[in-house]
């Protein structure tokens, strides 16, 4: 689904749908708290990375930090499994083409088959902040600074999964700073917090005309990172192109003299004869090295 005009605003819409949110949150709350009995204790140490939102927040580029700098295995759902991304999900495509060992599926599973090898490097679990079934050593929420907490609504009134105070169950908090304006939110102050910039990397020169799609949770995001924008087309998050689709957009460039551009969790999920015509813009993440001192600290820990 596209992500709902309202998430980031109070509009008398979201405001009509806070009873249905809290129907939502109580739901939540009884799934929590029967999810919690027996939870699963890892020997390898967990290190979540997750969010409070619905989505769109920029946390594949931190897992993909985190796996690499720890030389540490991914467990995650694999969200949308197709064909076009080797039945994996496309964040899991998009990890596994760095090189990552990324395990897709039942994360609970996953780990207990982990446990039973002789290494004893951490795990990086990508989400699951709002699952208990699997106790976390340690939880990285990550938001983006551009969208915060949204309206601060609950789902569906607004982006919330959990209310703000659920915040405090974190370790540490990654914020990641980018080209859009920045909203005012705050984060608990005894919790430590660390920054990350966020680089869109085009393929094509900032003279070439382009036209723009995504299927993310926040595509504006992602179209006012790149330069000479002439057109753009928004998708329902984790959308899954036919061919009608791309024949259309490629038809559609062509008529404005524009290059097709796309976000890499996008690319790796059409099929190959329009990746031949369509390149990506891949977004890197510059972390603070405070936050790398930090984790290593922990890990060092752990080693004791």
């Amino acid at each position: 689904m596209k992500t709902p005009w309202w998430f980031l605003h109070k509009t008398p819409l979201a405001i009509l749908l806070l009873p249905l949110a809290w129907v939502y949150y109580l739901l939540g709350r009884v799934v929590y708290m029967f999810r919690k009995f027996g939870a699963y204790k890892s020997r390898r140490k967990i290190i979540c990375v997750g969010n409070v939102l619905a989505g769109g927040v920029g946390k594949t580029p931190i897992v993909r930090a985190i796996a690499n700098y720890l030389n540490a295995p991914v467990v995650m759902r694999g969200y949308k499994k197709n064909l076009k991304t080797g039945n994996v999900g496309d964040e899991a495509a998009m990890l596994a083409r760095d090189g990552l060992h990324v395990h897709v599926g039942d994360r609970k599973s996953n780990i207990v088959l982990l446990n039973k090898q002789s290494d004893n490097s951490p795990v990086v679990m990508d989400d699951g902040f709002q699952n208990p079934s699997i106790l976390k050593d340690l939880v990285i929420l990550v938001f983006d600074q551009s969208i915060g907490y949204g309206n601060g609504f609950l789902i569906p009134a607004g982006p919330m999964r959990e209310p703000r105070r659920s915040v405090r169950r974190a370790n540490a908090i990654m914020v990641i700073r980018n080209s859009c304006a920045a909203r005012k939110f705050k984060l608990p102050p005894d919790i430590p917090v660390f920054y990350a910039n966020a680089q869109t990397i085009s393929p094509y020169p900032e003279s070439e005309k382009l036209f723009a799609f995504a299927g993310i949770g926040y595509p504006r995001k992602f179209f006012a990172s790149l330069n000479n924008v002439v057109a753009t087309r928004a998708f329902p998050d984790h959308y899954q192109y036919t061919d009608a689709d791309l024949k259309k957009l490629i038809d559609a460039a062509n008529r404005r003299g524009a290059r097709l551009i796309t976000t890499e969790k996008d690319w790796v999920r059409i099929p190959k004869w329009a990746r031949e015509q369509i390149k990506y813009a891949r977004m890197d993440v510059n972390i603070d090295s405070a936050f790398f001192q930090w984790l290593k600290d922990n890990v060092q820990k752990w080693q004791q």
